[in-house]
């Protein structure tokens, strides 16, 4: 079910001029849902779906543990792909609540 999600979401990406040139990317460190480029920036996207709020909204799911542990995963991502280190990046949230997506460019900072 989250792959269709994530589908959901680079098909909306695409649409907003994000170009996707991966998904799921998996190390030992953790997972990015989705790896893009806009705007000279590399892009670091997490997708988060909730049927309804009653648990709370999609984006609060995305916690400081869960950006830790996103930004490690790109620091491995950007060594293994040859990446500089000088490469502009950002961290983006693809939050959906039912039928509803919205986007939050640049969602978080860079954590060590």
């Amino acid at each position: 079910m989250g792959d269709d999600y994530e589908n959901i979401a680079a098909i909306y990406l695409r649409a907003e001029g994000y170009e996707v040139i991966q998904h799921n990317f998996q190390c030992r460190l953790g997972e990015i849902d989705i790896i893009a480029k806009k705007d000279g920036y590399l892009r670091f996207i997490e997708v988060k779906y909730r049927s309804n709020a009653v648990a709370g909204l999609p984006q609060e799911a995305v916690t400081f543990q869960k950006q830790r542990k996103i930004c490690k995963t790109a620091t491995y991502y950007m060594m293994k792909q040859k990446y500089s280190m000088d490469t502009p990046c950002c961290f983006d949230v693809v939050a959906i609540l039912g039928n509803e997506i919205k986007l939050y460019e640049n969602a978080f900072e860079y954590c060590d």
